[in-house]
């Protein structure tokens, strides 16, 4: 087995993150809730927006909906192949989310832990699988970030264009389109 150098999880590329997110289609999201002022709700209503697929973890809520897609218990359950593990629970519950997603067949792409979360020994663990991992990050964000969207809000999102961004019509639509 070759030897995998330990990423630096301190910073990232905005390359390995315009990777990943242009890369990934299919997004389970452990630790998924149906309250609509929890971060997690925001930011799955956020990537189902953007078209992704996004699948709902959570045993309290199994057998339900959220944001009209069905919860599975755990990552074993979905029906379909993963490509990325969007991880919206505590650090200490990494280890135990890392052994299910390392059982999966096939393996996702992706493991993408929420801002506050990290597992350093976690990410060696996945890396060696071949399994990119992003921690202390939103998707939602780094989304909105490197597309240039939240740009208009203060917030130097490194991106240049020439193009005027547009607001779009709505009252709860805060997205933007490129003219």
């Amino acid at each position: 087995m070759r030897h995998i150098h330990p990423m630096n999880h301190d910073s990232y590329d905005d390359s390995y993150i315009s990777g990943i997110l242009d890369g990934v289609k299919t997004i389970a999201m452990a630790g998924a809730s149906a309250n609509d002022v929890r971060p997690s709700y925001f930011v799955m209503k956020y990537l189902l927006n953007k078209g992704f697929s996004v699948i709902p973890v959570n045993p309290g809520q199994a057998g339900g909906q959220i944001l009209g897609q069905d919860v599975c218990a755990k990552l074993s359950d979905i029906p379909v192949a993963i490509d990325m593990v969007d991880v919206f629970r505590n650090s200490s519950a990494i280890p135990g989310i890392v052994d299910e997603v390392l059982a999966l067949d096939p393996l996702p792409k992706v493991v993408w832990m929420q801002l506050g979360v990290r597992h350093d020994e976690a990410a060696v663990r996945l890396e060696e699988k071949g399994i990119q991992v992003v921690m202390n990050r939103c998707p939602k964000i780094e989304y909105g970030r490197l597309s240039g969207e939240i740009g208009w809000t203060g917030v130097n999102s490194g991106v240049l264009s020439s193009k005027r961004p547009v607001m779009r019509q709505g009252f709860q639509s805060f997205g933007i389109r490129q003219k």
